[in-house]
């Protein structure tokens, strides 16, 4: 099964989004083809009512805590509650940076 996969199915499980995105964003980065280790998921949850942005993050590392330990090098999280996704407009989900390592 695919890291993409796993990660798509354990915030499935914890959080019953409203809204799931995970991009594989490892190309953008100086890794072999066909790598899973650079991620962004947006996710959208009843469960982030009330809580900071570090509490959203620290719920989701938790959740991700076996792939974030040995699978996954840098995942970037855009997390928001269903007022918040309503309010705004999904193109809005920042970018990822480019990579600044070496080779890309």
């Amino acid at each position: 099964m695919s890291i993409k996969t796993i990660i798509e199915e354990k915030l499935n499980q914890a959080f019953s989004p409203f809204h799931l995105e995970v991009i594989n964003e490892s190309n953008m980065h100086n890794v072999p083809e066909g790598s899973e280790s650079h991620f962004k998921v947006t996710i959208v949850s009843e469960k982030f009512d009330g809580l900071r942005l570090i509490g959203r993050h620290r719920e989701v590392n938790s959740v991700l805590a076996d792939e974030l330990a040995n699978h996954i090098h840098a995942l970037a999280m855009h997390t928001y509650t269903p007022q918040q996704w309503q309010t705004m407009n999904a193109d809005k989900v920042p970018n990822s940076p480019n990579c600044m390592g070496s080779g890309k």
